[in-house]
């Protein structure tokens, strides 16, 4: 025996455990002959109840991290792994040193979305040191500064005044990748801020240059717009020393702005900066004579 259309509803209601919400079916019609008027539609019965479909589960987060639906705050590990104390830092005789020492920061909300730290690279004893604000994603994937499209021009821009990557040394304020390549907010510009002092003390550059905004507001203080102040001399003191920070446009910018002017900016900023490199190797080399 064939059973009544309405039977499968109602044993899906009567599963949910609302089958008394639901009328039992009336009989079915009798059959109309052909002959009659056309009949109407069928009635379609009791709307079906759907299960919810629970949401996918979401991946575990590293540790420290906030989840996605959390508003409270981002809280610092403890360890000295994830959150490298500063006598940690401030004894590390070498790059390499230091690197192994921060390496597993977790002191900042980027630090557990990242894919690789990126430490900086270059001369170790560079005259020329390159600040950029963070990394981005070909940074984050490769755990090295400035090796996109930026990184490709600011290749050229190094070329341009006679010296290769290699012979300068490139950093950033932090360290670990923002999220869709935003501008690290202050908390986490803070956090990475010991390291590039502590970079800049190792290292112990001639000339700095700032690549955009970020680097000269957070490593100089100066907060005016970077259109405003490139090309004009900042100093920044930075352990026993004052060194000379030349602010320019940041890479990303110049291509996006690629115009006689941006590019012709760019390139007085960098020969002013590799002119006082040479004035400063030489009057060290006169002192050595003496």
């Amino acid at each position: 025996m064939t059973d009544h259309p309405l039977q499968a509803w109602r044993d899906t209601l009567e599963d949910l455990g609302v089958m008394g919400l639901v009328r039992e079916p009336m009989a079915a019609p009798e059959p109309i002959p052909a002959t009659q008027v056309s009949r109407p539609a069928p009635h379609p019965g009791p709307r079906p109840v759907s299960r919810p479909t629970p949401p996918p589960a979401a991946a575990s987060p590293r540790p420290g991290a906030p989840s996605a639906t959390s508003s409270a705050p981002y809280v610092r590990p403890t360890d000295p792994i994830g959150c490298p104390p500063p006598e940690a830092v401030a004894t590390a005789a070498s790059l390499a040193d230091l690197e192994r020492a921060i390496q597993g920061c977790l002191a900042c909300p980027l630090g557990p979305g990242r894919l690789k730290f990126v430490f900086g690279e270059g001369d170790p004893k560079a005259r020329l040191m390159f600040v950029g604000e963070g990394p981005g994603r070909d940074e984050d994937l490769q755990g090295r500064p400035f090796v996109g499209k930026a990184g490709e021009l600011l290749d050229k821009m190094i070329g341009a005044i006679g010296l290769k990557r290699e012979d300068a040394y490139i950093a950033n304020v932090v360290k670990c990748r923002p999220p869709d390549n935003r501008t690290p907010a202050p908390d986490e510009a803070r956090a990475c801020l010991g390291y590039l002092h502590r970079q800049i003390e190792l290292i112990r550059p001639a000339v700095i240059v700032t690549l955009g905004a970020t680097p000269l507001r957070e490593l100089v203080g100066v907060s005016e717009g970077i259109t405003r102040v490139r090309g004009q001399w900042k100093r920044v003191r930075v352990g026993d020393r004052e060194i000379p920070v030349m602010p320019t446009f940041h890479p990303a910018y110049v291509l996006r702005q690629y115009t006689q002017d941006v590019r012709r900016a760019v390139w007085e900023d960098l020969k002013a900066a590799k002119e006082w490199v040479d004035k400063a190797v030489e009057d060290q080399g006169l002192k050595t004579e003496d």
